[in-house]
This record gives C-alpha cells, sequence and structure tokens, in this order.
C-alpha cells in the first residue's frame, strides 16, 4: 500500500488509497504460487489483479455509471503489456472521493498502483459549481483518514462548461501519470461523457499495439 502512494506522496494521498488493489495483488500471489495456470484474477470489489501467462489475453467490462447497469467501455490488455492491475474508483464508489468523476478506471502493473492512481485522477476530476455538495470526511465517518478534507456526496447535473472543466483536470492528471510510468491506461466517465487515455484515439475505440479501450456507445 505504501509503495503503490509513495509516487503521489507531493500531493495528498494516505495508504489506504491502495488497500483494495493489495489485499487483491496478496491474494493472487498466494493463488498462483506453486502452481501453473495460463489464466486468473482476483476481483476485490472491482480492484482486480491478474495473472496472465504468455499468448493470453484479459478483458473486463467498464460500467460508468453504477445507475445505468450497462457496459460502457471494454478494456483489452495482452499478458505481453505489461498490465497486471486493474482498479476502480469515483465518487459513487465504497469510498470517500475528492472528486466528482462517476468512474474513473486504471490499468497498471499491479492492482495496488492501479488503485493509488484511479483514487488520484478520481480526486482530480473536479470543478466548483453550485449543482456539488461536499462534507468534511470526518462528519460522514469519525474514523476516516481523509479527516478534514471535504468529500463530495452528492452531484447535480452540470453545465457543458463545468464538465469539460472537471474531464480536462482529470486527463490531465492521467497524461501525467502515464509520462511518468505510473500506469498504461485510464478511462474517465462523468454525466456521460467520457475520455480515455493510453493509445491513439479513434472513433470506436483507442488502441495502442498492446492494449485497446472499446468504447459502448
Amino acid at each position: 500500500m505504501w509503495r503503490a502512494c509513495a509516487p503521489f506522496a507531493d500531493q495528498f494521498i494516505t495508504p489506504m488509497a491502495a488497500v483494495a488493489g493489495a489485499v487483491a495483488d496478496e491474494v493472487l500471489a498466494a493463488m498462483i504460487a506453486g502452481r501453473t495456470l495460463a489464466k486468473a484474477y482476483v476481483n476485490n470489489g472491482g480492484d482486480i489483479a491478474i495473472h496472465l501467462a504468455p499468448g493470453e489475453r484479459f478483458e473486463t467490462g467498464i460500467v460508468g455509471d453504477i445507475g445505468k447497469p450497462k457496459l460502457s467501455a471494454t478494456a483489452s490488455v495482452a499478458a505481453e503489456d505489461g498490465v497486471r492491475g486493474i482498479a476502480t474508483s469515483g465518487w459513487r464508489g465504497r469510498s470517500f472521493s475528492l472528486g466528482i468523476a462517476d468512474a474513473v478506471t486504471v490499468l497498471a502493473r499491479d492492482a495496488a498502483a492501479a488503485d493509488a492512481a484511479a483514487t488520484m485522477i478520481a480526486n482530480a476530476v473536479t470543478t466548483d459549481h453550485p449543482a456539488i455538495e461536499r462534507r468534511p470526511a470526518r462528519d460522514l465517518d469519525p474514523d476516516s483518514d481523509l479527516r478534514e478534507h471535504p468529500v463530495t456526496v452528492s452531484v447535480g447535473p452540470l453545465d457543458a462548461a463545468a464538465l469539460a472543466a472537471a474531464l480536462a483536470n482529470g486527463e490531465r492528471a492521467a497524461r501525467a501519470y502515464r509520462a511518468a510510468g505510473l500506469l498504461e491506461g485510464a478511462y474517465i466517465e462523468l454525466q456521460g461523457r467520457r475520455v480515455a487515455v493510453g493509445g491513439t484515439h479513434a472513433p470506436a475505440a483507442i488502441r495502442d499495439e498492446r492494449m485497446a479501450w472499446s468504447l459502448h456507445a
């Protein structure tokens, strides 16, 4: 947890930002120890640790809005691309968020790294708008490690300018973290608007030679 969060130490983060991913990594390591498996994964509530033998591929669907149970995108990774972790964060999830993203899904070298990066990008997807309600984390949970930091509790309809500003902030963070080698790809969704980072943009898919995001209508 600490190792996954350390690269973001110049910003506010605690090791708990990587707890779900780190647990998934540990369980997967125990599962594959002493075994020869072509493919295995551990899904810890959406934070996924992956094992792939050479030549294998893993695909996962992404629901960008939990109020609408349908796939927004599909991520496909090959064994050779180095991605072994997928994690999703957002204000609608199980944990508190400083941002307003409905979902941020990150592909990284392991689940703990993906968890930490998804948390940071989700925090970055934000803007000032009267439709956004925030409260200090300790008002909602006295034991929260986020202490007095304001966390998002509701997000009403946002105008086009607010949506564009929030998504641009998240995309900027995702591209910076990818350039620093902290992730391979990121998908961001906010009120039906979507951004994907990690390849060449095309109308129906975002691809490079190793991985692909397929965006669903």
